[in-house]
């Protein structure tokens, strides 16, 4: 009996150990420490894209341009520049403007351009003086102009310029038009205009050619800045052709540019809404002198001369030589090094020697 009740107490001690053990819960898990990650560095910008240059050269200003334009023949247009006539269009597109005296004491403009795709509207077209197709003979430019003295008529026909007329000319006297505005507001003989997209369409018949002859070049040589070293403060020029015409030209510093006025106000291009300007500025004097009783004028653009040269608001004097029509005018400095252009479009006011004068402050 005593055994039976020893195991039987060990019994019960054995199952109340094991339901203790049981019921006990096991301690939590530790929790496992999370992984450092270092913070992923900002991505880095994207480098800027290099601005996009042409690797041609514009022979009239000394810019970058498309290789293909630059050795084309540039195109000289005839433009009006009568009070009546104004706004001028195309005319702030120009590489390069000569103005000069004609009869009576008023101007007129040969506006020249290394390519004349892009430009909508030229004009007012007008006719032709000899010594404009001299000026655009010496760029071997193609000239387009509306009638013509009879002396220019002869020349156009014994120098064989090619040229495209809108008085007198054939298939090349249709890429002209009559502007209904400009005839209404402005009168008949400063109505007829041309466009670039006309111009290039008649140039690409090839009825002449349209690039430089092999061996042709450009004398001028252009430099980033063109401001003359040790020139005078010219920020203000006034340029006077005759008692009709005074041309103004009010440097502006923050475009490095000649802004330019005539008749009293600012010269704005009538088809981009620009005021005329220029990173350069000409004036030669030369010999003129009147050849009959309509006022028509003889105008030396050969041989050598004096003028000033304006860039950058300074000014020093230059002196000017053209050999013959055929070439383009040379411009040298006092002590005779050539004279560097600075990098832009040019403003050439011819004026007579005698009766023309340049103020500037």
């Amino acid at each position: 009996m005593k055994r039976r009740a020893l195991a039987f107490v060990l019994a019960v001690l054995c199952i109340l150990a094991l339901a203790g053990c049981g019921g006990k819960e096991p301690p939590p898990a530790e929790p496992e420490p999370e992984e450092k990650t270092e913070p992923l560095p900002p991505p880095e910008p994207e480098p800027e894209p290099e601005p996009y240059v042409p690797a041609g050269t514009n022979p009239l200003t000394g810019l970058p341009m498309e290789p293909e334009y630059e050795d084309r023949r540039p195109v000289a247009i005839m433009l009006n520049n009568l009070k009546a006539a104004q706004p001028q269009l195309g005319v702030s597109l120009a590489d390069v403007i000569y103005e000069v005296p004609v009869e009576g004491g008023i101007t007129r403009m040969l506006a020249l351009y290394q390519t004349v795709e892009g430009i909508e509207v030229l004009g007012s077209v007008r006719s032709a003086r000899p010594y404009f197709v001299e000026l655009a003979l010496g760029h071997d430019a193609v000239y387009v102009h509306a009638g013509g003295s009879q002396e220019a008529y002869a020349n156009l026909r014994s120098w064989k310029v090619d040229h495209m007329d809108g008085v007198r000319g054939g298939e090349d006297a249709k890429i002209f038009w009559r502007d209904p505005d400009r005839r209404k507001n402005n009168g008949y003989e400063h109505s007829l205009i041309t466009s670039g997209e006309k111009i290039q369409g008649y140039l690409d018949l090839e009825k002449f050619p349209t690039s430089h002859a092999d061996g042709w070049s450009s004398l001028q040589a252009f430099a980033e800045d063109g401001t003359p070293a040790g020139g005078e403060t010219a920020e203000h020029v006034q340029v006077r052709f005759s008692s009709y015409k005074t041309g103004t030209f009010d440097y502006d510093a923050a475009s490095g540019r000649y802004l330019v006025g005539q008749y009293g106000k600012e010269h704005v291009d009538g088809s981009t809404g620009d005021q005329v300007s220029a990173v350069n500025v000409l004036v030669l004097k030369t010999g003129m002198a009147v050849l009959d009783d309509v006022g028509r004028l003889r105008v030396n653009t050969t041989g050598e001369g004096e003028g000033l040269f304006f860039c950058g608001g300074k000014t020093v004097p230059i002196r000017w030589s053209r050999k013959d029509r055929n070439s383009p005018f040379a411009y040298t400095l006092e002590d005779g090094r050539s004279l560097a252009l600075g990098q832009g479009n040019s403003y050439v006011c011819i004026l007579n020697q005698k009766s023309g004068t340049v103020e500037y402050e």
